[in-house]
């Protein structure tokens, strides 16, 4: 067996003296999807900060493309191919699309599917028709469209995606899982994390459910699916 896109072991992560993550483990195989799922408070995007080196206290070890980046401080991360698309979007108020994709690119990468603005214009139609639009000026939806080509444009082997679906229209949702299972069908490794069990399942091979920073489940989405005793438990609200 090939050696795992991502390797997660024995993480823990701490924010000042609150423990936050223990022992967590999980693995991305290459050219998967991965739901890393839980409720609000239960450590998803702890995780993924983690796994990108952003959180200054943790353990643990974090092997990217078969490398120890457990170390590494996070330009290195992304410099080395690992995206990351935080929940709070972030995008360059100030910055017209084309601008703020501007500040995303990297060269092509060996082995990586490679982006270019006209491409995700054709992923994101709605990018397309406001390249000279400034990113303060665009709905919830729509900056999250433009973090998620943004981050495209460094040519990534991984992307940690955070919460896509939270808090944008329904259309939006049904975009976001088309273009999560279009960036599969390119060869992208995807870490989702996600809330919604009906979101993760259109796009997921596999998952990990999360509560108080430890990993309760593990199994393909369709036994999380079919498993009522741990959606009940780690899931339902």
């Amino acid at each position: 067996m090939s050696e795992p896109m991502l390797k997660v072991s024995g993480l823990n992560a701490f924010y000042g003296r609150a423990h936050i993550l223990f022992d967590v483990g999980l693995e991305v195989g290459r050219g998967e999807v991965v739901a890393l799922m839980g409720r609000n408070g239960a450590g998803k995007s702890t995780t993924m900060k983690a796994v990108m080196g952003l959180l200054p206290r943790r353990q643990g070890e974090v092997k990217f493309r078969g490398q120890n980046i457990t170390a590494l401080p996070p330009y290195k991360i992304a410099r080395m191919g690992m995206g990351f698309v935080p929940e709070d979007r972030r995008v360059f108020a100030d910055l017209t699309v084309m601008e703020n994709l501007d500040t995303g690119r990297q060269p092509p990468r060996e082995g990586a599917p490679q982006w270019t603005p006209d491409k995700l214009f054709r992923l994101f139609p709605n990018l397309g028709e406001m390249p000279q639009r400034p990113g303060g000026q665009m709905s919830g939806g729509e900056q999250q469209m433009l973090t998620v080509s943004r981050t495209l444009m460094g040519n990534p082997y991984l992307v940690l995606l955070d919460e896509p679906s939270e808090g944008v229209a329904p259309v939006i949702v049904e975009q976001m899982a088309n273009m999560i299972l279009e960036l599969k069908r390119e060869g992208l490794s995807i870490l989702l994390s996600e809330q919604n069990l009906h979101f993760a399942e259109l796009v997921s091979d596999r998952a990990y459910v999360l509560e108080k920073g430890q990993i309760r489940f593990s199994g393909t989405i369709g036994e999380l699916a079919q498993n009522e005793t741990v959606r009940r438990a780690y899931l339902s609200v």
